[in-house]
């Protein structure tokens, strides 16, 4: 494999959830569809009389509890995933029988929420996450006048067939494992925080400044889903009756005299609290996922308020964080419809656990340590989400993934670094063997575990 290229902006994106897979993936479906369409000449655009959405897997079998079929329709709308207001999905839901003109082609071409078909969840397509969507002529026509067949494949990434490769710098560090990362740390004796940095500098062509700015704006948006979800109060959209419960941990947290239960209960209302803006659909951070968008702001918010730490340390640990997201995603999955929850709650919680350690101050081997330590006891978790919504047991595992890498920090930074006995890459190797060999069922279908468990709520 070459080396990791992505950029940490492609990791950490700003958007409406609940689902990166199945929201932000999908509206970026949407989105390059139509930019597909703008470029087809004006007499193929003059023959077309509809547009059909066809969604396959674990796109079509929890799809409905996701809102994938309001959010494809809001890309093919012209709504990015960073700037789509909630309110406009929202207004969708409520109005499921409305048609929308498209603004491209004939006056009269128009979708609605039925032009969106839940296909089957077998199917011959490599990824689990498929959607196809065409542009059909009038009835008869053999071929569409315009298909596309799209991989959301975890953490708002999209591929499809002749994508346009991206046109980026080389990394001035390169590396694809952890391994990789502490050789180039004893041997040119860079932080990794900086390897993050000048990696990000040299690939996107952004500066210094531009950079940070953009971690600012991260970090801001997650504070932002903390603050959000801590106000909020009453049950969440869907037909689960779920209530919030951050505002009222972080009020009992306020009252706890023992500080470790103070500790925990703080960390369970701030994840809490994220986790629940991503199931309103509200915007959030996907970190890696949109799933476990509630661990990495949750230690955010836990760093600045009560450990005082400051703005500059808290942008370092988010860059380790990042390279632990990096190397789970370059060598393994982060979705949870390719390896289950262990990839997206188990990744996050290992991020969390690296962003701890390094904003401790303490070197690239306890934060390794600390990162490998959280995902190796989140192994084989399945994704099993009742209903197809991202709300039981999603939410009160981002507060369990957030417990766990403090636990797992806490064990690294008191351990002899070389009495560690695994290490990350053997993990996410175990990771990667694990999701592979894991039946469908447990792979964010709600075909199998609490999802069949707990039928009704």
């Amino acid at each position: 494999m070459a080396a990791i290229d992505l950029s940490i902006f492609d990791l950490l994106k700003i958007g409406p959830g609940p689902s990166s897979s199945h929201t932000m993936g999908p509206m970026h479906a949407g989105c390059n569809f139509r930019r597909l369409l703008a470029g087809l000449p004006a007499e193929t655009l003059a023959a077309a009389t509809r547009l059909e959405v066809v969604l396959y897997g674990s796109l079509s079998a929890t799809g409905h509890g996701h809102g994938t079929d309001r959010a494809v329709l809001a890309g093919l709308l012209g709504q990015e995933p960073a700037h789509c207001p909630p309110d406009f999905l929202d207004e969708l839901a409520r109005t499921p029988g409305l048609r929308h003109t498209l603004g491209l082609g004939p006056p009269g071409l128009t979708l609605g929420l039925d032009d969106v078909v839940f296909g089957p969840v077998v199917h011959p397509f490599p990824s689990n996450n498929t959607l196809v969507i065409r542009l059909l002529g009038p009835a008869g026509t053999a071929l569409p006048l315009a298909e596309r067949e799209y991989a959301s494949v975890g953490g708002g990434f999209l591929h499809y067939p002749g994508q346009p490769a991206l046109v980026r710098g080389a990394p001035v560090h390169t590396y694809e494992t952890m391994a990789d990362l502490r050789r180039l740390v004893g041997r040119k004796g860079i932080e990794l925080p900086d390897i993050m940095l000048e990696n990000e500098m040299a690939i996107t062509g952004a500066s210094e400044a531009a950079v940070l700015a953009g971690l600012d704006a991260v970090l801001s948006a997650m504070d932002a889903a903390v603050t959000a979800g801590l106000a909020a109060e009453g049950l969440l959209p869907g037909p689960l009756g779920l209530s919030r419960k951050a505002r009222r941990i972080y009020q009992r947290s306020l009252s706890k005299r023992q500080p470790h239960e103070n500790v925990l209960a703080l960390l369970c209302a701030f994840a809490f609290a994220a986790a629940e803006e991503n199931a309103a659909g509200h915007s959030i951070v996907t970190a890696p996922t949109c799933g476990s968008a509630g661990i990495i702001p949750a230690t955010a918010r836990f760093l600045r308020q009560r450990q005082s730490v400051a703005e500059q340390t808290i942008r370092e640990g988010l860059l380790a964080a990042a390279a632990v997201g990096f190397l789970a995603k370059h060598n393994a999955t982060i979705a949870g419809a390719e390896g289950g929850c262990q990839a997206e709650i188990g990744v996050a919680s290992a991020m969390a656990a690296a962003m701890l350690a390094q904003a401790a101050g303490y070197g690239l081997h306890v934060v390794e340590n600390a990162a490998e330590t959280a995902l190796e006891h989140h192994l084989g978790m399945t994704c099993d989400p009742v209903g197809g919504f991202v709300q039981i047991p999603c939410i009160e595992r981002n507060a369990m993934g957030v417990v766990k890498a403090y636990t797992a920090y806490l064990i690294a930074a008191a351990e002899t670094p070389d009495h560690h006995k695994v290490g990350l890459d053997q993990a996410i190797a175990a990771m990667e063997a694990t999701g592979r060999d894991m039946h469908c069922k447990y792979k964010e279908t709600a075909l199998g575990g609490l999802a069949v468990s707990v039928p009704n709520c």
